[in-house]
């Protein structure tokens, strides 16, 4: 909870409630406003993140969903793209399709790639096939027909023949959720949407309900995966746009941090329980993509998941949390995640049932984590589980010590992080040894070091309120809407007034999603997907400012990005756009997470315990320092354990962390 005007912070942290998740978040608020001592009819806005949606999708706990599709089209979810993940592995499994070929049912019409209709829609034929539906109990309806990115009459025609039978039916468009081309990642897409759009409904309609309840007037903001927040109603008609929520608020977090802290470069590093992510900040914004994957069989193989096509915040999911499993595989060797032992039982340290080594088992015998202060001491860890635990399922079977086998999960898991990390910079162009590495989340601090360190970084920052950083992003995050449409020409023949006008409509969108926040001041961005004739796929270019030679801007603009990319141009080739976008954005309250320091804080250290470190053989000597005591200026010198309630920094020998105005900590070696 931060005051807008002060910036004064209060924080709370709970765990999860898997079987209704929106009772934990209710629990935290009352716990919250009872610390703050505040009354919840004072609060202006919550905004909030979920991974609902994506749990419901990996977990397969989504609605029994129907598709209708042009006739021919039926199976487009199981032939996909034809595309193969993993070359050679001979028995490769692709995700189940969401809807089973039984529900999928074919329609009669065609529209060519242009919008003209080349065969009427089958009205009748529309009516028999929603009357089947309901005799088969299915009233969440994806409606995907073949080019109607270029012309949607027939799809609102079968929404409006819907709309007149009643029978309470959902119905997801794909001209309304992904108008564009490529139709396998367009019917997933939309497909997504309806099979997780019943769960969302009903989490943010008991979330709205509690709130009410308990008092609440002012504004309920909801994260999107392409990190801006939207009105719950948008979240509720376009549930796809939800997929990538909690990750996306800690790259705005990041974000932000890299502003205050005036760097350009950042590499966004989020380590909590379950997962840890990067994520690229240039010029203090995040990287955006276009397209991404939900449930992937395999966790790092692209096309092992469910296509999702919706902007999105570029990030790398790394299966290394602090609830992820070690264990020895079938060679002998040791490894770390993906599996994990989740909230409940949770790290055999929990002394909830798990009987596990955990991430955070190892960081316990290590001696970064204090057994008495985790959660600020409102919860006791057991180190001689955690030690039990690594005992039996490690260090005996690899005939080594319980403290060498917690290092070794420790180095494992930093290699691992460091690794996904490496190759989703370079992947984009960039050297991470340019960036400063912000760490955040549960666990993110005290690995920092270890992951910076193989990644060649010199700088890392712990940014204020580190553990809880993401729910900072989102109070930092403006209201946006992204928007797009398919218009394919070549950059020669295109007139200056056809491009604005595709643009201006756009921004017309963009107005109507705003304008649910009760926001009418925005700022607007510009891109084009543009790519060389003949080739598969496109580059995205921001579009400069109208104005003379606009379009020649244009081309220079695709160049130099394509130069930037791939290293050359490929001579004489003609260009053609292929899609507009365009995000519209507003901040409905300036609001400041991280003021600066007003006083110097006294005697921050807290004592001294015992710790293991890279180059040390045994355990030494650690200054321990109460973080919110330390003041601006301040100079802490490894080896230090620095800890705040929601996390814990660790700063190993031979270097330091000077505290920034803002309360920052800045970890180096100078």
């Amino acid at each position: 909870m931060v005051h807008p005007q002060t910036g004064e912070r209060v924080i709370e942290k709970v765990l999860t409630t898997p079987d209704d998740p929106s009772r934990g978040v209710l629990e935290g608020l009352v716990q919250l406003l009872e610390r703050a001592a505040v009354s919840i009819d004072a609060v202006s806005l919550i905004a909030h993140a979920t991974t609902l949606a994506t749990n419901t999708v990996i977990q397969g706990k989504g609605a029994r969903v129907g598709l209708i599709t042009t006739r021919g089209f039926r199976d487009t979810l199981e032939i996909q793209t034809e595309s193969r993940y993993d070359l050679y592995d001979l028995d490769l499994m692709l995700p189940p399709p969401l809807v089973p070929r039984a529900f999928r049912r074919e329609v009669t019409e065609r529209v060519d790639y242009c919008g003209r209709v080349v065969e009427p829609l089958d009205v009748t034929e529309v009516k028999s096939l929603l009357g089947w539906f309901i005799e088969h109990d299915i009233h969440d309806v994806a409606v995907c027909l073949l080019h109607s990115y270029a012309n949607p009459a027939h799809e609102r025609l079968i929404r409006c023949v819907a709309e007149e039978m009643g029978n309470g039916f959902r119905l997801s468009l794909s001209s309304e959720i992904c108008p564009e081309i490529r139709e396998y990642p367009r019917v997933s897409t939309t497909v997504i949407n309806a099979y997780i759009r019943p769960q969302i409904i009903s989490y943010l309609n008991r979330l709205e309900g509690g709130l009410q309840e308990k008092g609440f007037g002012g504004s309920l903001f909801i994260m999107s995966s392409a990190g801006g927040v939207l009105h719950p109603r948008t979240a509720k008609d376009m549930p796809s746009a939800l997929v990538e929520s909690g990750p996306a608020a800690g790259a705005l977090a990041a974000a932000y941090f890299a502003r205050l802290t005036k760097r350009k470069q950042v590499l966004a590093f989020d380590m909590g329980g379950t997962t840890a992510k990067a994520c690229l900040i240039e010029n203090a914004q995040p990287v955006l993509g276009q397209e991404f994957e939900a449930a992937r069989l395999k966790r790092f193989k692209r096309g092992s998941g469910y296509p999702i096509r919706m902007p999105v915040v570029e990030l790398i999911e790394i299966g290394a949390g602090g609830g992820s499993i070690a264990w020895i595989d079938s060679m002998g060797l040791l490894k770390v995640g993906p599996e994990g032992a989740g909230a409940a039982p949770g790290p055999a340290c929990y002394g909830l049932g798990g009987d596990q080594p955990t991430v955070t088992d190892a960081d316990l015998i290590l001696g970064y984590l204090d057994p008495n202060y985790f959660l600020g001491g409102r919860m006791q860890l057991d180190v001689g589980r955690a030690e039990s635990a690594v005992r039996k399922h490690i260090a005996d079977p690899l005939g080594i010590g319980v403290q060498e086998a917690a290092r070794g999960i420790l180095e494992v898991v930093s290699e691992n992080m460091a690794g996904a990390a490496r190759i989703h910079a370079i992947e984009r162009g960039f050297d991470p040894r340019a960036f400063s590495l912000v760490a955040f989340g549960g666990a993110g601090p005290v690995h920092a070091y270890w992951v910076a360190k193989r990644l060649g970084v010199s700088e890392v920052i712990f940014p204020v309120a580190a553990g809880v950083a993401s729910a900072a992003g989102l109070l930092v995050s403006p209201a946006a809407s992204h928007h797009v449409r398919t218009f394919i020409r070549p950059l020669a023949e295109l007139k200056d007034d056809e491009l604005e006008s595709v643009f201006d409509a756009l921004e017309e969108e963009g107005k109507v999603s705003l304008q649910r926040l009760k926001l009418s001041r925005y700022t607007v961005e510009r891109r084009l997907e543009m790519r060389y004739v003949g080739q598969g796929h496109e580059v995205e270019v921001k579009v400069p400012p109208r104005a003379g030679r606009w379009l020649e801007k244009i081309h220079s603009a695709f160049e130099a990005e394509y130069v930037r990319l791939f290293g050359r141009l490929p001579g004489q080739v003609p260009i053609e756009i292929i899609n507009c976008r365009l995000s519209v954005s507003s901040y409905a309250q300036n609001i400041d997470v991280c003021p600066p320091l007003r006083t110097e804080k006294a005697r921050p250290r807290k004592g001294e315990r015992r710790a293991f470190f890279a180059d040390t053989k045994t355990q030494i000597p650690c200054d321990v320092y109460d973080r919110h005591l330390l003041g601006p200026a301040e100079v802490v010198k490894g080896p230090a354990i620095i800890e705040e309630p929601e996390c814990t920094v660790v700063v190993p020998p031979g270097l330091h962390c000077k505290v920034d105005r803002y309360g920052n900590l800045i970890m180096s070696n100078t």
